[in-house]
């Protein structure tokens, strides 16, 4: 196994870490974890799961508004076939829908319906406020830790 901090790990600290970078680690996670659990509330109260949320933040900015399965797959670190049944999933909801891409008649692309834009535009809004919300103390940690990261 690597030393503490070192090897596979990333680089080694001379010296024992100070109470301040746990503080620092500590608060930054703990700000993560409230905004975690809001957006979880936020899309459970929604109908949909927090990974048809990031698909559909993947696919809305996607240069073209659409996406290939494929693409969606690897944004979202999944197998191709986890991409697909997340994507029928998405369709059964009115969410996405598949459009056959006018470059290549095999290939199937996934955009958003109507529906979708608009669920994801009332929850984007409500994300964005809420990290609004928890910015002072994500930035504060952040910067204590790169204080101690020099």
């Amino acid at each position: 196994m690597a030393s503490r901090c070192g090897g596979a790990f990333g680089p080694a600290f001379a010296a024992p870490l100070d109470d301040s970078v746990y503080e620092g680690l500590a608060g930054f996670r703990g700000a993560m974890r409230r905004f975690l659990a809001f957006s979880e509330a936020k899309l459970t109260a929604a109908g949909i799961t927090s990974q048809q949320y990031q698909a559909m933040l993947v696919i809305k900015v996607h240069p073209s508004g659409a996406v290939m399965i494929r693409d969606l797959a690897r944004e979202m670190l999944l197998q191709p076939n986890g991409a697909v049944q997340l994507v029928d999933r998405l369709v059964n909801v009115g969410l996405v829908e598949r459009r056959q891409s006018p470059d290549d008649r095999r290939s199937v692309l996934v955009a958003m319906t109507a529906e979708g834009s608009q669920v994801l535009e009332r929850l984007a809004t409500d994300h964005l406020h809420e990290m609004l919300r928890q910015e002072p103390l994500l930035a504060e940690s952040l910067r204590q830790l790169r204080r101690l990261g020099r």
